[in-house]
């Protein structure tokens, strides 16, 4: 399979790269560093990108930003950077890629435990995840061509466990491979509108 994984060079993204660039064709693009270039807040970036790839057979995005903060101090443009990178960005990701992935291709979106069990400062990542649940749902409903997507949850990842512990109080960190398998069974599997969450 020919796979784009965008965010591949980040916590997440290089487990998930390393994994699946053992038994197929891996592309890593990034905002700024990778095989390609490529910025999910710009549609034109996204078109850019897909239209000169070919025979894609899937897309995984470990990639969007949200502001963190408490919510009093949170400004009406503090919560657009999430609707537009990490909402926005997948949701046009799904939108434009659907002309570009081979028949029975898939999408794999990104969002997190936050969605589910939100922390302090969290409102504006909580509700863009959240939001994103909802799409897949909806959106898988109408691919054309066999296309499936999904999105991954996870809970605090191992290798981030140390930055982000103070605000996961009592979580319990997620292993190397379940990270790894639950990209494993959204793009080798037959999920569909489906949220794969590994939170323990």
């Amino acid at each position: 399979m020919k796979i784009l994984i965008i965010g591949g060079h980040g916590t997440i993204g290089k487990k998930v790269s390393s994994h699946f660039s053992k038994e197929h064709d891996v592309l890593i693009a990034g905002r700024n560093t990778g095989d390609l270039t490529i910025d999910i807040a710009n549609s034109k970036s996204i078109e850019n990108t897909l239209k000169n790839i070919d025979n894609l057979d899937a897309i995984v995005c470990i990639a969007g930003e949200a502001k963190w903060d408490l919510f009093k101090n949170l400004t009406e443009e503090d919560f657009y950077i999430g609707i537009k990178s990490k909402l926005m960005g997948q949701v046009n990701l799904v939108r434009i890629a659907q002309n570009f992935l081979k028949p029975n291709g898939s999408i794999t979106l990104s969002t997190g435990i936050l969605a589910d069990d939100p922390v302090l400062k969290t409102t504006s990542a909580a509700m863009v995840n959240g939001a994103i649940h909802s799409f897949v749902k909806a959106v898988s409903l109408e691919l054309p061509n066999n296309l499936r997507v999904n999105a991954v949850s996870l809970g605090v990842v191992e290798d981030a466990y140390e930055k982000y512990k103070d605000y996961f109080p009592g979580h319990n960190p997620i292993p190397t491979n379940k990270v790894i398998n639950a990209y494993v069974r959204s793009v080798l599997g037959k999920d569909n509108g489906n949220i794969i969450r590994f939170y323990d």
